[in-house]
């Protein structure tokens, strides 16, 4: 199929990117009059999730003739693990690199009063927003389809780089706060630094729940541990520096572990 070759599988992800980060805000804010309370930005948040499930089922159904358990969202035990293992390490990646900043001089924490304190009684939906907003419709399509569908057609070191690389240069649109164009540019680095960790988590794990994790994580660090806008530009190259460093582990981690023989089934009458 057309639509499964690399040029137009990565276009089409551009499009549907742009569509699903809309189509919550729009939707939302054509039903409810105020759009930025906690209400309307988890409403928001959950149809940005089931309009990105919807289109990427039907990009692989109608235009790319693709089975929907290619994208490898597997539900077992080991997919909670990988999930919970995957925000670990993205937060891990995120805090460490913040406290390095702190203790360079770069920066300094935000008191946690001033911040959170209204907001600790809906900690837990006030961070499951970022996941159902971005972590999980983003990797869904880029670690879930685009990487199974460029995986029949190119070799993995270059689905890596592609998927990284693609991810992370879609950021030049959202700039997060970045003033000056060098930190933008590291904006941008660090987008794709995550990406990296987040195609490595997929590629190593086999499923898509590690990447959700890791991309889920470091939104999570991001919100738990507030800084001072001093020194945002170090603070972008400790972290896109410390996502590397995960993808990094993950990837030897996965080359450590013992491979295992598949176990033959006995059949009846034969021994084994």
């Amino acid at each position: 199929m057309r639509a499964t070759t690399p040029p137009w599988a990565v276009s089409i992800a551009v499009v549907v990117m742009f569509v699903q980060a809309f189509s919550g805000p729009l939707i939302v804010g054509l039903l409810m009059q105020d759009g930025r309370g906690l209400l309307a930005q988890t409403l928001s948040a959950l149809t940005v999730t089931l309009v990105s499930i919807a289109l990427v089922f039907a990009v692989r159904r109608f235009l790319g003739r693709q089975s929907w358990q290619g994208v490898r969202l597997t539900w077992s035990w080991s997919a909670l693990w990988q999930a919970l293992a995957g925000v670990l390490i993205g937060a891990v990646a995120v805090v460490t690199a913040k406290a390095y900043a702190v203790a360079l001089f770069l920066t300094d924490w935000v008191p946690w009063w001033e911040t959170a304190r209204d907001a600790l009684p809906y900690l837990p939906l006030a961070l499951a927003i970022p996941v159902l907003n971005q972590a999980f419709p983003e990797e869904l399509l880029w670690r879930g389809h685009v990487y199974d569908t460029l995986s029949a057609r190119l070799p993995t070191r270059v689905v890596v780089i592609t998927v990284a690389g693609v991810f992370g240069a879609l950021h030049v649109f959202s700039q997060g706060g970045a003033d000056t164009l060098l930190e933008k540019l590291l904006y941008i680095v660090t987008a794709t630094a995550l990406g990296l960790a987040c195609t490595v988590a997929r590629m190593r794990s086999g499923a898509v729940w590690m990447a959700v994790g890791v991309h889920g994580g470091f939104h999570i660090g991001l919100r738990l541990t507030l800084t001072q806008e001093a020194g945002f530009g170090a603070q972008l190259a400790l972290m896109a520096g410390a996502l590397v460093l995960a993808a990094w582990v993950v990837d030897m981690v996965y080359r450590a572990r013992p491979h295992r023989e598949p176990v033959p089934v006995p059949v009846p009458g034969e021994t084994v």
